[in-house]
């Protein structure tokens, strides 16, 4: 039997492109190479794609050279179901022959991307165009997965529980700072978390617990988007977290963890990615697994947790997080990671799920996502076409159909 030619997209131009490296080289060793050839992508920071076998070696990416033997730079041909990644070979000059050819062809995409212009529903929406199956969450998902001010207005809107919260553009901070910390200060009091709307991996995240921190919070912030969320803070909240994995409505829940938290309250970057070696991404996180919450909380946080992934159409595996308030006995969402770091396979490790068999089991879902898409009747006809006038010159008088 031939093998699937599975394509891995990661990097591109993201703040979160060195984990995105991480986290695609760490499934593409986990791979298994009797069902599957592996076609590495890498989308360059400069939004250039590049495959070859060199892109699967993580020192490839301490100093890129793109030059070197074993990466090919490629475009994707968009037309629907071709899945071809096409190489210009020959070379430049007034008299030479070039030629594109075909460096490789993808049947299943899995999106590794952390961050924007891959987790937000742009590279999905490609896809979709191409008509290549791929594990992401789709369009919609996507974008409201990646927007933490959409995100909160869904969740609430949904009547899921959220922390209270508000949000300013950027605009609005230069034109009227004091106005915004007294609002933030009315409205919701200290501690608050400051956070870019965009972002994903803490990356601009800041605590604040008084004005002159909220400013600082502030400021960092727009640094990394136009648009800021402020939540409110509780004090020594639990953050528990819980993948699913999925599509349609075969959805299962994995063990919960509880990350460990430094004493400054919140997991930042340094935490999750760079405390015991950046080589494993968030899988070398400090956490209790399973987390030591009880049975009930554990299958409230997993039927919540189902809900959410139905309620957003998801596919593939996504991790939610959560904060629990020990004082009150109350879950709040903190967010949804449409694409998580590691692809949160240390979390089905736990629960018995091997980290071959969560990839065997993301591309079957793509696949049947893909055949869904297809299902879906695109060649409704009418004779609209026939009767229609655009009111050319040499028409007399006709006013044709209202569009």
């Amino acid at each position: 039997m031939a093998k699937i030619q599975l394509g891995v997209i990661f990097g591109s131009r993201s703040c979160e492109r060195e984990v995105s490296i991480i986290s695609a080289i760490q499934l593409m060793n986990h791979v298994n190479t009797d069902v599957y050839d592996v076609i590495p992508v890498y989308i360059s920071e400069t939004g250039i794609w590049y495959t070859g076998s060199k892109l699967r070696d993580i020192r490839t990416f301490q100093h890129f050279q793109p030059d070197q033997s074993g990466i090919e730079r490629v475009i994707l041909d968009t037309t629907a179901g071709s899945g071809a990644l096409l190489a210009t070979h020959g070379k430049k000059g007034l008299f030479t022959h070039q030629e594109q050819v075909v460096a490789a062809r993808m049947e299943v995409c899995l999106i590794v991307m952390h961050g924007l212009n891959g987790e937000d529903g742009t590279l999905q929406g490609l896809l979709e165009l191409c008509n290549i199956p791929y594990s992401s969450t789709g369009v919609a998902g996507s974008a409201i997965g990646m927007d933490k001010i959409m995100m909160k207005q869904f969740f609430r809107g949904a009547g899921l529980p959220v922390l209270p919260g508000t949000w300013y553009t950027r605009t609005h901070w230069k034109d009227a700072r004091e106005d915004v910390l007294d609002d933030v200060e009315k409205q919701l009091g200290y501690p608050v978390f400051v956070k870019p709307a965009n972002l994903g991996s803490s990356i601009g995240v800041s605590r604040a617990d008084n004005r002159e921190e909220l400013q600082e919070a502030l400021e960092l912030a727009y640094e990394y988007d136009r648009r800021v969320l402020v939540e409110k803070g509780l004090d020594e909240p639990m953050e528990l977290n819980c993948s699913v994995l999925g599509y349609d409505e075969d959805v299962s829940a994995s063990p919960i963890e509880m990350p460990v938290v430094s004493a400054h309250h919140m997991l930042d970057f340094q935490e999750k990615y760079l405390q015991h070696g950046g080589s494993k991404g968030m899988a070398s996180l400090s956490r209790v697994l399973p987390a030591p919450i009880g049975d009930d909380l554990t299958k409230e946080l997993q039927d919540l947790s189902c809900r959410i992934f139905r309620l957003m159409d998801c596919k593939g595996v996504v991790r939610i997080d959560y904060m629990f308030d020990k004082q009150s006995g109350k879950t709040y969402i903190t967010e949804i990671n449409t694409i998580p770091g590691s692809l949160a396979f240390y979390l089905w490790e736990a629960g018995g799920v091997k980290y071959s068999e969560l990839i065997d089991r993301m591309v079957r879902y793509a696949k049947l996502a893909w055949e869904d898409r297809n299902e879906r009747n695109y060649a409704y006809t009418s004779n609209i076409l026939e009767s229609v006038s655009l009111g050319s010159k040499g028409s007399k008088g006709s006013k044709g159909v209202k569009l």
